[in-house]
This record gives C-alpha cells, structure tokens and sequence, in this order.
C-alpha cells in the first residue's frame, strides 16, 4: 500500500519534477509535460506509460492496474495506491518521468 503522500514525494525525488495543481487534481511535471497526477482523496492515480507496459500491467495486475480515462489510449494506466508495491510504482514512476525528461537529466537517475 501506498498514500498519495508517498506517491508524491517518490514522484518529486526525480530530477526537476515539480507539482502543478491542474484540473482539480495535482499533476507532476518536468517543464510543462506531465507524467503523473492524481488527487489525495481519491485512492488511485495516473501515470504515464507506454501502450506495450500499459498491455502488460493491466494483464498481470487486474486489480492494481486499469485504463485511464481520457488518456489511457495513449498508454496511461490508473493505480490503485491501496493494492500497488510502492517499488513497482517508483520504477513506473521513474520511466514515466524518463519518458519525458530531458536526456541531460536521465544520468542523474541513472547514477542514483
């Protein structure tokens, strides 16, 4: 299990990534790209992924992983923060965040 809280700060420790309040809800950013967001009351988040790691998350991972709204036909998945590993999220977190991320900035995550 995992808080939105936690959710956030794993989100936050990535280079450059900041918060934006958009939509109603809180959308994490490197620049103006987002790669996460969510809101803290509402036990799920949404995250940033490819439509290939999008097929194999939602296959193996029923009840953690499901379709975004809106932006789930571009890969994004919702989490279920009370059912995902908090490791799986930060490594989901961290390629959503490279996915977007500047390339002078992925060596500090791959040093770290």
């Amino acid at each position: 299990m995992v808080t939105f809280d936690q959710f956030k700060a794993m989100a936050l420790a990535l280079p450059e990534a900041h918060e934006e309040p958009t939509w109603e809800q809180i959308t994490l950013r490197v620049g103006r790209k987002i790669f996460a967001m969510g809101g803290p009351g509402s036990g799920r988040v949404c995250v940033k992924a490819s439509k290939e790691d999008q097929a194999e998350l939602l296959a193996a991972a029923p009840q953690v992983y499901s379709f975004a709204p809106y932006v789930g036909r571009h890969g994004w998945v919702l989490v279920a923060l009370a059912e995902v590993d908090a490791e799986e999220l930060g490594e989901l977190l961290t390629e959503a965040w490279r996915s977007i991320a500047p390339r002078r900035l992925h060596s500090q995550v791959d040093r770290g």
